[in-house]
């Protein structure tokens, strides 16, 4: 090991032959360990070093030894959503540098006291909520404010962290007019979820302010309900020259089910999506979209969970216009 380097606890259980479950035992004093295995370890602290990080100890402290990521949705399938996927991987790999465990919980839409039971659950030093709601959040005990963020909408005790998609989607329908689209409708998020206010409203007042008509229809997040949208967004409103989805998964559905009615993209009709996710370069024609920088927004509320000074009460991340071949 480098003179620079700072030991962590992988180096201490390499160093005494344990697993790193066994030293974290011995370091944190929780759980058992025979004597030998607690001799060399402590052997192994002394010899490198090893202090134990401040964020790691400070859940233990206050009473718990892991970070709980809940996922608030109407059934637990929201959990194979990839954007869920993508959070969850930067929250552990975050709360690992810590050497903080991560679990991974769905809390169902029409339970809110479902998050106050998890937040008084055994061993839980932390929490992070996804898809929060104002209802859910307004559950959180007293005895875990401070120890608490979310990815979306926050409330006085929960600090936010979320994309600014106010702005994304602002960025993308100026395009749209910018290119010509003047019949432009839009594939809203989930009604239940606040965050996407801010994006509806953004819609709203660039079509307004370009003379156009609002075209609003609600969506889900999934592509089977994107298809479904351009089917009926092409009934309503015949003449459309341009649909906005506020998922790409979404804008994915939107591509199939114009490409089922015989519509040409973008000839016909322009597709815009939000979220830059890896299919909306493959697809065909390849999906214009703006960023969502889920990875850097989870590794925030992490930090903001493991004892981090200052937090604002919201933090928004920027979303940058991604043009490719459908608009």
């Amino acid at each position: 090991m480098t003179a620079n380097r700072i030991a962590t606890l992988d180096d201490v259980a390499r160093a005494a032959g344990v697993s790193r479950a066994t030293a974290s035992r011995v370091v944190t004093g929780q759980g058992p360990a025979s004597p030998k295995a607690r001799d060399r370890v402590a052997a192994a602290v002394a010899e490198l070093g090893y202090v134990p990080d401040a964020a790691a100890r400070a859940l233990v402290t206050r009473g718990g030894t892991r970070l709980a990521v809940a996922v608030i949705g109407r059934t637990a399938a929201v959990l194979d959503d990839p954007y869920v996927g993508r959070a969850l991987a930067a929250a552990a790999t975050t709360a690992a540098e810590h050497e903080v465990g991560v679990s991974l919980h769905w809390l169902p839409l029409h339970e809110p006291a479902s998050l106050a039971r998890l937040a008084g659950s055994r061993g839980l030093g932390g929490l992070v909520v996804i898809n929060p709601t104002r209802p859910a959040l307004e559950t959180v005990p007293r005895s875990l404010r401070g120890r608490v963020a979310a990815i979306g909408v926050g409330s006085r005790d929960v600090p936010s962290f979320d994309v600014d998609n106010r702005n994304g989607t602002d960025g993308v329908v100026r395009h749209l007019v910018r290119t010509g689209r003047s019949r432009i409708a839009m594939v809203t998020g989930p009604s239940w979820l606040p965050c996407g206010d801010r994006a509806v409203d953004a819609y709203r007042r660039v079509v307004r302010d370009s003379g156009g008509e609002v075209r609003v229809v609600p969506g889900d997040f999934t592509a089977a309900r994107g298809a479904e949208a351009a089917v009926e967004i092409m009934a309503r409103w015949p003449d459309t020259d341009a649909v906005f989805a506020l998922s790409d998964l979404t804008a994915l559905g939107v591509l199939d089910g114009l490409r089922g009615l015989g519509v040409d993209v973008p000839g016909d009709v322009a597709v815009a999506g939000f979220d830059d996710i890896p299919f909306a370069g493959l697809s065909r024609p390849a999906l214009t979209t703006t960023t969502h920088p889920v990875e850097d927004i989870a590794a925030g509320a992490v930090r903001a969970v493991l004892g981090s000074r200052d937090i604002s009460p919201v933090t928004f991340f920027s979303s940058t216009l991604v043009v490719r071949e459908s608009a």
